[in-house]
């Protein structure tokens, strides 16, 4: 499923318009009335509603923006603007996991633009800091035999380590990251999965406990109950087989916690912890600012682990 971005009406597709454009000039009641006016000649159009919820939010109108997003969830049952998320954020409460459909089409939109916004733009420099972190601790010249890297997104990751991989398969969520992965020529192997199901279930497998490194660059954002994560890595990876993400850092006493972006942050604590129970020792964790938003850095942590 893709966002319906347009209506199917002209008269509404000009009044969002229209609305868009007060809402940046700051005229945020005044937009959110032409939007509701044009939500009246298309009521199922869910991704007008979205649209209504964004301008009221900017307003501060936390009545309407929590019912136009309730509306969006009505006409968008797979959640793919992740409606559900933000009234959660709204109301404090904290979501285990968001809608794989949502991920799934925010990557969708991004890929074209994913690595001028997140090298050039953001300053995203996690690839880089994990393949360090792994060879710092393995050795420059040492080779895995079968290198799993999840949530390869367009192959950042996959760059920095292939050089050190007889064999590296990618997978993602996201069928319009895999295609920008692919036209790499980085990578042996290729396929959708979704880390957030059940091994079973997750698209992974494939032969189990095959691979000497897994790794998960810049993925754990976008999950916060990590343990169909982990449990998939614990039935990819080999005995001493290496283990190396990142995680956007959050409070010793949060455990995790769903932000204002929607991504989520993880505790240290909370991390190790959840590491020890799916088998794996803590080799190494590095703090470290892994992007910038909103032109302020993000902390995140780098984890090095090992299957017991």
């Amino acid at each position: 499923m893709t966002r319906n971005l347009t209506s199917g009406d002209i008269t509404a597709d000009r009044r969002s318009e229209y609305a868009k454009m007060l809402s940046e000039n700051g005229d945020h009641a005044a937009a959110a009335d032409l939007m509701a006016q044009a939500l009246e000649l298309v009521p199922n159009w869910a991704a007008g509603w979205f649209q209504l919820a964004e301008i009221a939010e900017k307003g501060g109108d936390r009545d309407r923006t929590v019912a136009a997003l309730h509306k969006t969830m009505e006409f968008d049952r797979n959640d793919i603007f992740g409606a559900g998320l933000k009234i959660a954020r709204i109301e404090g409460r904290t979501p285990p996991l968001p809608p794989s459909a949502y991920v799934a089409e925010l990557f969708n939109d991004y890929a074209a633009r994913f690595d001028e916004a997140l090298v050039e733009k953001l300053n995203y420099t996690v690839p880089g800091k994990l393949a360090a972190l792994i060879r710092n601790h393995v050795g420059p010249g040492h080779s895995f035999f079968d290198a799993v890297d999840l949530g390869c997104g367009t192959g950042l990751f996959g760059a920095e380590i292939a050089a050190n991989c007889f064999r590296l398969e990618g997978y993602d969520i996201s069928d319009s990251m895999l295609a920008r992965a692919s036209a790499k020529k980085l990578y042996n192997h290729l396929a959708r999965a979704d880390i957030s199901r059940p091994p079973e279930q997750s698209g992974l497998f494939g032969q189990p406990r095959r691979a000497d490194l897994v790794s998960a660059a810049d993925v754990m954002m976008y999950l916060g109950d990590l343990k169909a994560a982990f449990d998939n890595v614990a039935a990819l990876i080999k005995p001493d087989g290496v283990f190396a993400f990142s995680v956007e850092k959050a409070g010793e006493d949060a455990g995790f916690e769903l932000r204002s972006s929607l991504r989520y942050a993880h505790s240290e604590t909370h991390v190790v912890t959840a590491l020890y129970g799916h088998g794996f020792e803590t080799l190494a964790t590095e703090e470290t600012v892994i992007r910038t938003d909103a032109g302020e850095p993000i902390t995140g942590l780098l984890f090095l682990a090992r299957k017991t």
